[in-house]
């Protein structure tokens, strides 16, 4: 597949004054569900230490915490985190104890080395640079025996007419991730575009999840 590049700027970054401006604009900016690649890969993984990374509200921290995970949640805006940490103590103060919030910038941050049984990381997209950093740190972070759960938008949805930035850099592929995991360090247990129905200004799209599920060998 190929993509004409516009003349559209590539950002540097979406950085932390974006991020809270966002979270700031209203009350909530997001659906409050637990991301759908999140349930269907995680709901049999027996509890432990997470990582999530790019928290949010953070629908996705609360949801692994309520399953009895102790959650450690990145996130670079730190209105995000105190209105993700405001839900969950007003919903659950059981899970939310099970829950630390962190400001985090993970282009000059990285997280400690095997000390998480599960990371997860849902639609980050940087660029090409940017990324061989990044998830290579998140894949270093993942505890033998543990799991690493990234998600994606496909970059197929560019060309599916589904409303995304302009940018095909900022996006990955499915061969792009599985070189990031050598075979003899990574058992694969999930690579594939999920497809699945998301509405955008009323409008019904059939969009894809890159989804990478992979499983640290001992």
């Amino acid at each position: 597949m190929t993509h004409e590049h516009t003349e559209t700027p590539l950002p540097e970054e979406f950085g932390a004054e974006y991020w809270d401006g966002r979270y700031a604009s209203s009350e909530r900016i997001w659906s409050g569900n637990p991301n759908p690649a999140l349930v269907t890969e995680a709901a049999d993984l027996a509890p432990g230490r997470a990582l999530e990374v790019g928290s949010g509200e953070g629908a996705d921290t609360l949801w692994l915490a309520e399953r009895g995970w102790e959650v450690t949640a990145i996130d670079i805006s730190a209105v995000g985190l105190e209105k993700a940490a405001a839900h969950a103590a007003g919903r659950s103060p059981e899970a939310a104890a099970r829950i630390t919030w962190r400001q985090a910038d993970l282009t000059v941050w990285a997280p400690p080395e095997g000390a998480y049984d599960l990371v997860t990381a849902h639609y980050l997209h940087f660029h090409p640079k940017v990324r061989a950093v990044v998830f290579p740190a998140l894949a270093d972070a993942v505890a033998p025996d543990g799991t690493l759960l990234l998600v994606s938008h496909a970059l197929r949805d560019l060309a599916d007419g589904v409303p995304r930035p302009p940018w095909p850099e900022m996006f990955h592929t499915a061969e792009e991730m599985a070189d990031l995991l050598p075979g003899e360090r990574w058992a694969m247990v999930t690579l594939e575009e999920r497809p699945r129905t998301a509405v955008y200004d009323g409008v019904e799209y059939t969009i894809h999840d890159l989804v990478v599920h992979a499983r640290r060998r001992v």
